[in-house]
């Protein structure tokens, strides 16, 4: 049922198609003469969309009668779908203005993107999942292969699409199957339903959504897309790709597992352990050996991810909001971190990415070079920056839900992590110089990674708050 009070939960939704289908129209007859404001005007949805979180957060907690959710765990995710979003809409003009490839249309495909993404964390049914990742995805596919011109940036939208479309697949077959024995869709439903017990039937489902969903976050073994589309896209969306898109489909993968497939728990729970062991065994050792900057920044997704999945694995409230913090402050670092990479040019303002080229950083661009040492520290887990935080959390609920052997491997296998993270910094401090990059970045990219590092940093005084939001949306979820 459609009524005005359905509506203000999905204002931030709204705000965004609205905003979206003027720009939409307003590219069609400017052309890319209008690509300033149209990337102003986009950064404005975004935050308009922002403030309208409000609205959705006071309706209350389900609306269109369970099919949509407006809870506290769906604002916070969107909060940092929002931001990531924003970053990446900011960080891409001068990448595309370099290449003369430059179009009105990117930032309104991240509008439409962040649509789906949207609805995705807040899908209270699985007919409402499957069309905001469905959203996300088209929107994605082009995004993946915007630079027309560019070979890699065209076969990295053809692997995607290709490998996106099988994911969906194997997503929407697992939700047949859920159906045909539950009789439902809604997630309530659903865990009604297999709260009397798992049937062979029901625990196919359960597998096969399972496989859907880590194929979108990225994790092992469902990970094969990942580095290529990551090299191969445009460095901005590879940016948008990291950040926005890796929070909603965990958002969704925290909400199906916790909502609709709860009372499977031990089922999924294998899954999930198996799945995080395997990210961050697989995403450590492979970036060892990479030499190219993005393909290293997929495989340290990979890595992160089975990180994240620690906390979901306890099933936990604590451990749930362990994750969505793990979320937030992986955001900030691969902002900042791709925000460093956007900075990686020759003296001719080409586009460089090889990691060798980053030789002697240090003398030449000393900002940027503490800039990259402070995301890969953090990213390492090293206290006391903010991102040795983020392990600690997750690491704690596992003791705390008895997985302590699960803690113990993560733990141990965060060196080998940190292994290549320190591998960068070595070459930036310590390798011979090579040739010098451009003398200066762009501000805005500048002033990102600046706003980012700093927070980074002093992190542990923002503590109190993070821990607070996390913990009110998970226990939304219970």
């Amino acid at each position: 049922m459609i009524d005005s009070v359905s509506l203000l939960a999905v204002m931030p939704e709204l705000v965004l198609t609205v905003g979206g289908l003027i720009l939409l129209m307003v590219a069609a007859y400017a052309g890319d003469r209008a690509i300033r404001a149209v990337n102003l005007l986009s950064v404005a949805t975004l935050a308009g969309a922002g403030a309208a979180l409000a609205c959705s957060l006071a309706h209350g907690p389900d609306a269109f009668d369970g099919l949509y959710r407006a809870d506290a765990f769906s604002v916070f995710a969107k909060a940092l779908i929002y931001a990531a979003a924003g970053a990446s809409i900011l960080l891409a003009p001068r990448f595309f203005s370099t290449d003369g490839a430059e179009r009105a249309e990117y930032p309104i495909l991240i509008l439409f993107a962040t649509i789906g993404m949207g609805m995705m964390v807040s899908a209270g049914d699985m007919l409402t999942l499957y069309v905001g990742l469905e959203m996300n995805s088209l929107a994605a596919y082009v995004l993946a292969s915007f630079m027309r011109q560019d070979e890699r940036s065209s076969e990295a939208g053809l692997k995607y699409f290709v490998l996106g479309s099988l994911a969906s697949g194997i997503l929407l077959y697992g939700i047949s199957l859920l159906y045909g024995f539950t009789g439902s869709t809604g997630f309530d439903g659903i865990a009604i339903a297999i709260g009397d017990g798992l049937s062979n039937g029901e625990l196919f489902g359960l597998v096969f959504i399972l496989s859907g969903l880590a194929f979108k976050v990225s994790a092992v073994p469902f990970h094969m897309w990942t580095p290529d589309v990551y090299e191969g896209a445009p460095t901005p969306v590879t940016a948008f790709f990291a950040s926005a898109p890796k929070v909603a489909a965990i958002g969704l993968l925290v909400r199906v597992a916790i909502e609709a497939l709860g009372p499977a728990g031990l089922a999924w729970q294998q899954i999930m352990i198996f799945v995080a062991l395997a990210s961050i065994l697989f995403g450590g050792v492979a970036a060892i050996g990479q030499t190219n900057i993005k393909r290293l920044m997929a495989y340290s997704s990979i890595n992160n991810v089975g990180f994240a999945l620690i906390g979901l694995a306890c099933g936990t409230p604590a451990g749930v909001a362990a994750t969505m913090s793990y979320m937030a402050i992986y955001v900030l670092m691969t902002i900042g971190a791709f925000a460093c990479i956007l900075q990686m040019r020759d003296a001719d303002g080409k586009p460089v990415e090889t990691i060798a080229s980053l030789a002697g950083l240090s003398q030449s661009r000393k900002g940027l070079a503490a800039a990259f040492a402070i995301f890969m520290f953090s990213m390492a887990g090293i206290p006391p920056l903010f991102g040795f935080w983020a392990k600690f959390l997750v690491f704690e609920a596992a003791v705390g839900a008895n997985l302590t052997a699960l803690a113990a491997f993560g733990i141990a296998a965060s060196v080998i992590g940190a292994f290549y993270y320190l591998k960068i910094i070595k070459t930036i401090y310590f390798d011979e110089p090579t040739a010098a990059y451009e003398a200066r970045g762009g501000m805005i990219e500048n002033g990102i990674l600046t706003a980012c590092a700093v927070v980074i940093v002093i992190g542990y005084l923002l503590n109190p708050v993070l821990d607070r939001a996390s913990a009110a949306a998970a226990a939304s979820l219970f």
